[in-house]
């Protein structure tokens, strides 16, 4: 039972997520408050990715990118395979989950991979290392793109959407173009950004969290709690469930099925399977300005945590296979 509880346990991140929806919903900003916040968080959101751009090794997207069939099987899994799920729990909508809330399961499949975690999933499993940091980068680069055309094709104007193209360029304003940047300026700040890699962790976790309680006090004082049912909320929990349960194992499937070996068998699954809440909380903002921004990122949330237990299973087992 001890061990159990050891993998099940939400983490202090989990924890903090939680916490901070609380205080949203107890102590949500409105008026000069919530315009002041939402200007600092647009300026955390460009000090995270230019973090991750600095960090981001040259030689390890040049190892990788020769390993195409593997990153092209991960993409088809990240933007083809996901919305593909996402759209076959189109009869929910209305009944058991909320239009916001399926509005939100669309977009939490319609996200890049995570970089940090499949990365560190990856090692932990014994797997191709350098194809995952590639892999994972170049996902969470493509996102800022396929993210809202994706949306526009999957959910048209639903839910308050901005106009696809035009969230494209304010997304590579906010996201990629602090990126470009720090990977720019890699030679220089590399030994230090390798020194700080706490801070890129508490930087990642921190934004996230400004933006979630951003998010969340807004959509509270439009009345979320009040209008979303418990029944959607456990539906929410369920659906998260049944992608991840569908997912990996389909994925496994699919990369032994392709011939694929071990080492890169561990990136794919774990690249493929994985949805980025640091990436996808700061799309929400923008690509969901005049919408119940709250009941869209709830989704993501639920699905980030399960994913890190689950996630945390396989790699255990991968690596006990391995010895």
């Amino acid at each position: 039972m001890t061990r159990w509880w050891s993998r099940l346990r939400p983490d202090n991140f989990t924890l903090a997520l939680l916490g901070t929806v609380l205080l949203a919903t107890l102590l949500p900003m409105t008026g000069t408050a919530a315009r002041g916040l939402d200007r600092f968080t647009d300026l955390a959101i460009a000090t995270l990715f230019f973090l991750h751009g600095a960090r981001l090794p040259r030689e390890a997207v040049v190892a990788g990118l020769l390993h195409w069939r593997l990153h092209l099987l991960i993409l088809a899994c990240t933007f083809v395979l996901f919305p593909l799920l996402g759209l076959a729990f189109k009869p929910l909508d209305g009944r058991v989950l909320t239009p916001e809330l399926y509005l939100g399961v669309l977009f939490l499949c319609a996200l890049p991979s995570t970089v940090q975690s499949s990365i560190a999933f990856t090692s932990m499993a014994g797997g191709n290392v350098p194809a995952a940091v590639c892999a994972a980068s170049l996902s969470s680069i493509l996102g800022v793109f396929l993210t809202p055309l994706l949306m526009g094709v999957l959910a048209g104007a639903q839910g308050g959407m901005a106009d696809p193209l035009h969230a494209v360029g304010a997304i590579m304003l906010q996201l990629l173009v602090p990126f470009v940047a720090g990977h720019l300026l890699r030679p220089w700040l590399a030994r230090w950004v390798e020194r700080q890699r706490a801070l890129l962790r508490h930087t990642d976790q921190g934004t996230v969290l400004l933006v979630v309680y951003g998010a969340f006090g807004e959509s509270v004082s439009e009345g979320l709690w009040h209008d979303t049912p418990l029944g959607s909320l456990l539906a929410v929990a369920l659906v998260s469930a049944v992608l991840l349960a569908i997912a990996m194992p389909g994925i496994t499937w699919l990369a032994r099925r392709l011939g694929f070996g071990r080492e890169d068998e561990i990136p794919i699954v774990f690249c493929g399977s994985k949805k980025s809440l640091a990436t996808g909380v700061p799309i929400a903002k923008v690509l969901f300005a005049g919408g119940s921004l709250g009941a869209i990122v709830l989704p993501v949330m639920v699905y980030h945590q399960l994913q890190l237990v689950v996630c945390a299973m396989v790699a255990r087992r991968y690596a006990r296979k391995a010895t």
